[in-house]
């Protein structure tokens, strides 16, 4: 182990500790470790232990079929199972040629929003919980689960969907949900600003993030930082918007960035609010949805033995935590020559070691709260 020594003063020397945080910390959301090197209080670096989650998940997706893969693709995220399975199926999709049914599209899109208002609820929740503010979690537990029965009705499931199929969706959203998604956005559009009012602007909490761990833009580039994180840079960048899929084109929403007005742009509570103005967002995007959802058939027919051309294919989605990305090739059979993905909490990680030097120990929870980090999504 190389330590630092340092004399103070005649015969006394000091050395930095070296401890290990994780990978049973509550702070680290997920089986993380960090191995810290302090000098007191104040850290020299926090290197990221990774691996502890590693399911094979993409060679699993070598030995399984097409359709076979899908219910797999639900734990890259636990979190925003939904873009997962979008992901995957686009890209089987696009290999395959096969065209979505647009009642399909707009049931996908209704889906993945209600999914990432569900995932940043939890970033925004635990991010409080972390801190010391107990009381915001359990509100934003309370919005999840009226999420959750949402999505319950819409696929039979709350957490890992196996909802979206290639070709459109399992299920066609019912008139009945939809009303009950209406009467939801009618309730918790007016809870943000609740929200808003009993955390985001608590001038101790503002107080505890602003300034902390700021990412310049440069940084978020050499580290392909994405998703509220670049955004919160100041980057308007938005793979619904600049590279577009499904129907995001038709509909219109904004794209929420930091403005480092409470601190530093790009610090911890940049990246904390950019994610509560995505839940607004998220919710026009729905409200859109549902006006302009078509009659049709929710699913294209698709071959059961589902075989598309050789070739290879790179589709990209936005998911909560940043552009999730499919690599998939087809050799021509039933099952998938090779999956990768590509997530941005495993390049989030990259950049924690250079954001904690000089940070206090406790400022390391906060940053790890502020990126969102999925144990998930870094272990495949």
């Amino acid at each position: 182990m190389d330590e630092t020594l340092r004399s103070e003063g005649e015969g006394l020397h000091t050395e930095d500790m070296t401890i290990s945080m994780g990978p049973q910390h509550p702070s680290t959301h997920g089986v993380l470790r960090f191995v810290i090197k302090t000098d007191g209080e104040v850290m020299r670096e926090a290197i990221p232990d990774v691996g502890y989650l590693h399911r094979s998940i993409e060679k699993i997706g070598e030995k399984v079929t097409w359709h076979g893969y899908v219910p797999y693709t639900d734990r890259a995220d636990y979190l925003a199972a939904m873009f997962a399975n979008q992901g995957f199926c686009m890209a089987a999709e696009r290999l395959g040629g096969v065209e979505v049914t647009r009642r399909g599209e707009f049931c996908r899109v209704i889906a993945c929003e209600l999914n990432r208002i569900a995932s940043h609820l939890i970033a925004v929740g635990t991010f409080a919980q972390d801190i010391g503010a107990v009381t915001p979690f359990i509100h934003a537990l309370r919005e999840r689960e009226t999420v959750n029965d949402l999505m319950e009705e819409i696929c039979g499931a709350r957490l890992t969907y196996n909802y979206i199929r290639i070709g459109g969706v399992g299920y066609d959203i019912t008139p009945q949900t939809c009303d009950r998604i209406t009467q939801f956005l009618d309730h918790f559009e007016p809870i943000v600003d609740e929200f808003n009012r009993l955390l985001s602007y608590n001038k101790i909490f503002i107080e505890r993030l602003a300034h902390v761990a700021p990412i310049t833009k440069e940084d978020a580039f050499q580290y392909n930082i994405v998703g509220p994180n670049l955004r919160a840079c100041g980057v308007k960048w938005d793979i619904r918007r600049d590279i577009p899929y499904s129907v995001y084109p038709e509909l219109e929403f904004d794209i929420p960035v930091g403005t480092g007005e409470k601190g530093t742009l790009g610090d911890c509570y940049d990246r904390y609010i950019v994610r509560i103005l995505e839940m607004q967002e998220s919710c026009k995007i729905v409200r859109q949805c549902l006006k302009m959802l078509p009659k049709g058939p929710a699913i294209a027919k698709v071959a059961r033995k589902f075989k598309p051309p050789a070739g290879e294919i790179y589709v990209r989605v936005e998911a909560p935590r940043g552009d999730m990305g499919f690599y998939v090739v087809s050799d021509g059979s039933e099952y998938p020559y090779r999956v990768r993905i590509r997530t941005g909490s495993f390049t989030a990680m990259s950049l924690i070691d250079k954001l904690s030097r000089g940070l206090m120990v406790a400022d390391l929870i906060a940053l790890i709260a502020s990126l969102d980090v999925d144990a998930p999504e870094i272990d495949r």
